[in-house]
């Protein structure tokens, strides 16, 4: 009998299984730029993590410490990569918080993966196993929370203050919790908390002064200065006109130039001209209108010189140049709607108000808008800092107590922070383990162990001996201690609620469930495919 070489090799005589490495080659790959994004940021996590610098190609620096900030302008090649960038961007619009600890977590689980692969456990048999993990621990974190009610608001003054703690302004976070909470609370209509819309809080930065002098106004801020040399800065019992027409000489509709031969033609214009904006100022007096906001226009002026002239005749102030964007802001807040055309111009469109004034703030000065009748459930916040980088720190830090609040609002518990919940969640789903029999026993320790990422990460970002303090951590916890954790102040291991560091239930199960969503997606694929463009 003559053996054909193909089965002498032990070779199947098919071509379908030609190649066995490339999947694994692929999956190691896309595990390793994974992890590489999560070593980038993971010494910014904590409230003594270290702060990027990032420089954009146009010499614009930025200096932050938050994830979802950091991803978003590196510069990610790598598919996988841009994954974990999508995870806190996720991780932002969910919970708007957590979002450096949601890319660690997803790291260290990637280097689970590696482990069990290595030991011959197919992709999907672990894709399973962790879908289960994550619910397990969102169990294990719903178990340890403990309920809040709205009206308490130490406990949400607590969670903005934990957010803020890990930020460039967390000296000032004493103040900036407070005003996040007041925020939030204003604009949540009682009945719809789920629906709440941070699009009605909004965050004014003005250059100058310092952090402390931040404040929230309950009321309207218009980042203009009001126009006009003689007209009055300050307006008691206003009478408001949001107006979207100009006031100003018509231009034709085409890029037409009229051609004037004579001097008594150009009389009879500029006559003509005076008339057209007078009769718009009167129908202004007529109404009753002292405070006149106006629509910013591409096409033409939106207030000429001789219509400013007039204006501050009758004693109106304008802000001109209001932005097309900033309308339904404006609208929702004054509870009105904006006059399209001078034949609407009436005292029933007009809003009152106790209060408008010119304030100076630092080198610039704004319109303020306060005491206004029926006002709409908006709130804004006039940010103040000494730089620009400083101001855009705390815009963002402030825009992630803001998210907390939010969290809270949506689903009303909290839990421990300083890598309580983690070492909770590793020792239960570690026990659970136990109780589990084949692959799915690896997969829940390998999961278990990955958590540990960031009480060891907090540890060593805090300059403490990360082996010892997890060490001791996980000992307090099998005592039954749910809520000891790291506490970075002191260097060691306290009750963290003591310490009033709580975190909203939403930031940590989000964070595991979207950390556990991603690696999954990453485990699934096996190749790349460049297509032809």
């Amino acid at each position: 009998m003559v053996v054909k070489p193909a089965m002498r090799a032990g070779k199947p005589q098919g071509q379908a299984y030609k190649d066995k490495s490339k999947p694994a080659d692929i999956r190691q790959s896309n595990i390793n730029a994974a992890k590489a994004v999560c070593d980038a940021i993971r010494t910014s996590l904590g409230p003594r993590g270290m702060d990027k610098m990032i420089q954009a190609g146009n010499g614009e620096v930025t200096i932050t410490n938050d994830g979802a900030t950091i991803l978003k302008q590196m510069n990610v090649i790598h598919p996988a990569a841009k994954m974990l960038v999508e995870l806190s961007r996720a991780q932002d619009v969910e919970a708007g918080d957590g979002t450096t600890s949601v890319v660690v977590v997803a790291g260290a689980l990637l280097e689970a993966v590696e482990k069990l692969l290595q030991m011959g456990i197919h992709p999907t048999a672990i894709s399973d196993a962790f879908q289960k993990c994550s619910a397990k621990a969102v169990e294990i974190l719903t178990e340890m929370s403990r309920p809040i009610e709205l009206t308490d608001r130490e406990s949400l003054i607590k969670s903005a203050s934990t957010s803020l703690n890990s930020k460039v302004v967390s000296q000032h976070s004493s103040q900036l919790a407070p005003i996040a909470v007041d925020a939030v609370l204003k604009v949540t209509e009682p009945g719809h908390e789920s629906g709440c819309d941070l699009k009605n809080v909004k965050i004014i930065r003005s250059l100058g002064g310092t952090i402390e002098d931040t404040e929230l106004v309950d009321g309207l801020v218009f980042t203009q200065r009001s126009c006009g040399v003689n007209g009055p800065k300050r307006v008691e019992k206003a009478k408001i006109g949001l107006i979207q027409f100009c006031i100003s000489a018509p231009k034709t509709d085409m890029d037409h130039s009229v051609v004037v031969s004579d001097y008594a033609a150009m009389d009879r214009v500029l006559k003509e001209e005076r008339a057209y904006i007078l009769n718009i100022v009167k129908q202004i007096k007529k109404a009753g209108c002292n405070v006149l906001l106006v629509q910013k226009s591409i096409l033409r002026d939106a207030v000429s010189d001789l219509a400013m002239h007039f204006l501050d005749k009758i004693k109106v102030m304008v802000v001109k140049d209001v932005e097309r964007e900033d309308i339904e802001f404006v609208c929702k807040t004054l509870n009105c709607r904006p006059i399209a055309s001078l034949d609407h111009f009436l005292p029933e469109h007009l809003v009152n108000a106790d209060l408008v004034e010119e304030v100076s703030s630092g080198s610039s000065k704004f319109v303020k808008v306060t005491g206004i009748q029926n006002m709409g459930r908006t709130v804004s916040i006039v940010v103040r800092g000494s730089n620009k980088l400083v101001l855009e720190e705390a815009d963002r830090s402030l825009h992630d107590a803001l998210c907390v609040v939010r969290c809270l609002v949506k689903k009303r518990a909290q839990i421990a922070g300083g890598g309580a919940p983690e070492i909770e969640m590793a020792l239960q789903l570690a026990a659970h383990a136990q109780t589990l029999e084949g692959v799915d026993a690896y997969c829940f320790r390998g999961f278990a162990n990955a958590l540990e990422v960031i009480p060891s990460t907090l540890a060593e970002n805090a300059g403490l001996n990360a082996i010892a303090t997890v060490t001791e951590l996980r000992n307090r916890h099998a005592q039954g201690e749910k809520n000891a954790g790291i506490n970075v102040r002191k260097g060691a291991i306290t009750d963290i609620l003591a310490e009033n560091v709580v975190q909203p239930l939403l930031v940590s199960t989000s964070s595991i469930t979207l950390a556990s969503e991603t690696v999954r997606s990453i485990l699934k694929i096996d190749d790349i495919i460049n297509t032809m463009q």
